[in-house]
């Protein structure tokens, strides 16, 4: 009974439902009851108290906004652009902020309370109110570090007998072995045997056809989080179950398997994606995970059943890893990746990362490995949020040396949507049909065009 209702806490969502709305719907109460109270029953100084707190909230909230814009796009404090909708909520936060703690000055007694009552709720509020622009943090689970999924090792996973192209003759017939109704996700500690890297528990989604007693070779969807992020926020986030699962009724039980492997180790620290003095984190994933993959679940072996995807920094791993192993991936997906891979100046990282050795950062530069190893074998299904205007560049850069070396290249950009997880979502929803095609898993049933959340750059 205890563990069901954890479970439920920790499951409830933190962008829709109970808690926003919940949390949202105090605030404004205890709003219109202060600002009720400073016009009518505040003590009467020279200054109105309704008076005094709305020009210390205009402040604040000015204050703020320079603040917060500022870092966001002059400073690049964080790397990118936060864009506007959330340098707008958060000079909003400040504007509160300001306000309630003019009313906690003016007010006194059980007055004062609610005033300062109010500034963890004005807190909470913004960051939620962030926190759904992002669409970073989708339960409380995730705010926590928790995880719902059960380890892999409690089901029975069987090697491949049959080829998808097997499978989808059987479903012809009406001949397909017993299956679940829809896919899961397990979590699993992959042996870091040759890498020695460091990475928490990864995430693995089984479709139904993997789960069946006889399945087929199936292709595989590397998936990448950013940083900070987790292969458990990757799966929440990225909508990655009920995705997977939609494909999934729609094909016979067909869908890729995804890989959610940690390729950081921990939420603060950035590997680069790279072998490095700070760990080996590129032969964690393109090895450990890989050799692990192969000899434990049903998956095809062939490059071109194999894609890597990511968003942000697993963007940018992305573009730097598929063309530096082109016997390993036929496709990359990423969301909103940057140039190079990026902790800090270039001086710093060949200096931290590469004990001094220029070179040896500069192969790992996408466009630098995308010209060196790419093939004509390799795709490129690449999006960006359309107000992450940075990403946008980044993406059309990285999309012509692709095409330069041959490779079919798609560029996405998703209006209404910044360095978000909503871009993610949008752009990886065609990119599933269009890998699924690419892998035999089913046809593209409309054009790119008329999908309803993307526009088509290229």
């Amino acid at each position: 009974m205890e563990d069901s209702v954890w479970k439920t806490v920790m499951g409830l969502s933190l962008v829709r439902g109970i808690v926003p709305r919940t949390l949202f719907g105090l605030t404004a109460v205890a709003a219109i009851i202060l600002i009720g109270i400073l016009a009518f029953g505040g003590r009467r100084r020279r200054t109105h108290p309704l008076v005094a707190s709305l020009v210390a909230a205009t402040l604040a909230g000015a204050g703020g906004l320079l603040a917060t814009w500022l870092m966001s796009d002059v400073f690049m404090v964080f790397g990118v652009s936060l864009g506007w909708p959330v340098i707008l909520t958060v000079a909003g936060g400040f504007a509160g902020l300001g306000f309630v703690l003019a009313a906690a000055v003016t007010l006194r007694g059980a007055r004062r309370a609610l005033a300062v009552v109010l500034v963890p709720l004005v807190l909470a509020s913004t960051a939620l109110g962030v926190d759904s622009i992002y669409g970073e943090y989708q339960t409380i689970g995730n705010l926590v570090g928790y995880t719902p999924y059960p380890p892999l090792g409690s089901v029975t996973v069987r090697k491949a007998s049959m080829s998808v192209g097997e499978w989808r003759d059987k479903a012809r017939k009406d001949a397909l072995p017993s299956m679940p109704d829809s896919g899961k996700v397990f979590a699993v500690d992959i042996p870091n045997t040759e890498s020695k890297f460091k990475a928490r528990k990864a995430m693995v989604y089984l479709p139904p056809a993997a789960l069946s007693d006889r399945p087929p070779a199936l292709p595989v969807m590397e998936l990448l989080a950013g940083q900070p992020g987790s292969p458990g926020r990757l799966i929440d986030a990225g909508n990655i179950t009920a995705t997977m699962n939609a494909y999934a009724a729609e094909h016979d039980g067909l869908a890729p398997i995804v890989l959610a492997p940690d390729q950081n180790g921990s939420a603060t620290h950035n590997s680069l994606c790279a072998d490095t003095t700070r760990g080996n984190a590129e032969t964690y994933l393109t090895k450990d995970v890989v050799n692990w993959a192969r000899a434990t679940l049903p998956v095809a072996k062939s490059a071109r059943m194999w894609a890597m995807g990511g968003f942000s920094q697993g963007g940018t791993c992305t573009t730097q890893l598929v063309p530096r192993h082109p016997d390993i991936y036929g496709a990359m997906l990423p969301v909103d990746g940057e140039l190079e891979p990026t902790d800090g100046s270039v001086e710093t990282m060949v200096r931290r990362y590469f004990a001094g050795d220029r070179k040896a950062y500069d192969r790992q530069v996408p466009v630098n490995a995308i010209a060196a190893t790419g093939t004509a074998d390799q795709a490129l299904f690449a999006g960006a949020g359309k107000g992450d205007r940075k990403s946008v560049a980044n993406m059309r850069t990285i999309a012509a040396a692709a095409r330069a070396a041959g490779m079919e290249t798609t560029e996405l950009v998703v209006p209404g949507a910044d360095h978000d997880w909503h871009a993610v979502q949008a752009v990886w929803n065609p990119g599933l049909d269009w890998f699924g095609a690419r892998t035999g898993l089913g046809e593209m049933t409309k054009s790119l065009e008329e999908y309803p959340q993307v526009e088509v750059l290229q």
